[in-house]
């Protein structure tokens, strides 16, 4: 039967030997070169075992963790950890500790923040199949349906014609829209910054949007008479879609016969701050942290009704934020929601 040693006990036995090797060696040459021994050769011979056994020890303990501490990092450089790999080796355990300890905590939030890309990209991929999927197979059930022979009945014929070309037209705005928010993502798109009356800016959005709101008895107002231009410095056509998306979502989620209320403020540091309230359904706090993400939605069911891409308020953010500036959302469920983002004023 074999005995198996702890490698610390090998260790200290070899050690040992090591220095009592050493010290029959030295007794033996004094004893044998000086026969009348006295305290202060003892002394001697005393603090050359001192040296000596600190020597030994101090060497073969570096060495001995230096081996199994190389391993240790050798084996997570295996991972390509580059803030890992640039470290120089240490043997002091409490730094090597603090090491791994952080390692382990990144690659914890390193797998925690892969799971979720994994899970949003599976969303995502899903909520981009079912909103092509849509208007993809509204246009064949009308396109099928006339070749089958309803394309000889002239009123038919018009009326699906009409409504596949709407279901294209549906399809043309999606691709557009994740078009436009890739490219933003990725930064090929340019602000073309330039000086105009927000003021003047918002009222066009209303007068465009006026046929839309008519349709819910739903009223666009200023929270107040702004007889005087506010000039802001930011790219005039990326600005109007923020607040074109932002006021079709409120009449969109606005109640019948409610409002939609834009308010422009001064702030600090030479900026505005436009408001876009409604008193519509408002929104849950639990869906508030997702609610800029690409085809989220509050309303699975009564969204798709209302057409649009899932998009808009994905674009929103991302223009707002090629700007520099910050966008917020405030709201309570069955009371309305508050949308407001910053931008810069003209010097």
């Amino acid at each position: 039967m074999s005995f198996n040693f702890k490698k610390s006990y090998k260790f200290a036995i070899k050690s040992s030997i090591y220095i009592s090797l050493f010290v029959m060696a030295l007794l033996f040459l004094f004893n044998y070169f000086l026969i009348h021994t006295n305290y202060f050769y003892l002394l001697i011979i005393v603090l050359f075992v001192l040296l000596f056994s600190f020597l030994v020890l101090q060497f073969r303990v570096e060495k001995f963790i230096y081996r199994r501490v190389k391993k240790i990092y050798d084996d997570v450089s295996l991972l390509e950890n580059s803030s890992f790999k640039n470290q120089p080796i240490t043997t002091d355990f409490k730094t090597l500790s603090q090491e791994v300890q952080k390692f382990a905590r990144d690659k914890k939030l390193e797998i925690e923040t892969l799971k979720i890309r994994e899970e949003y990209r599976r969303e995502f991929l899903g909520n981009v199949s079912h909103e092509l999927k849509t208007p993809l197979f509204t246009v064949q059930g009308y396109l099928s349906t006339l070749l089958d022979g309803a394309m000889y009945d002239k009123n038919i014929q018009e009326k699906y014609l009409q409504r596949a070309e709407k279901g294209v037209e549906r399809l043309i705005y999606i691709v557009k829209d994740l078009d436009l928010i890739t490219k933003l993502e990725i930064g090929e798109i340019h602000l073309e910054k330039t000086e105009f009356d927000i003021v003047t800016l918002v009222q066009n959005v209303f007068e465009l949007l006026e046929m839309k709101a008519a349709k819910k008895d739903i009223s666009l107002t200023f929270d107040t008479k702004y007889s005087e231009p506010i000039i802001v410095y930011a790219d005039q056509e990326k600005i109007q879609q923020v607040v074109t998306n932002l006021v079709v979502n409120s009449i969109k989620y606005g109640k019948k016969r409610g409002t939609t209320e834009v308010g422009i403020e001064n702030l600090v540091n030479n900026k505005v701050i436009v408001r876009i309230t409604d008193n519509g359904e408002g929104i849950e706090k639990k869906h508030i942290s997702r609610l800029f993400e690409r085809f989220y939605r509050v309303d699975k069911s009564g969204a798709r009704s209302e057409g649009g891409s899932g998009l808009g308020l994905a674009i929103v953010k991302h223009i707002i934020e090629g700007h520099n500036e910050k966008i917020y959302i405030e709201s309570e469920f069955g009371v309305g929601s508050e949308f407001s983002f910053t931008l810069e004023k003209a010097k």
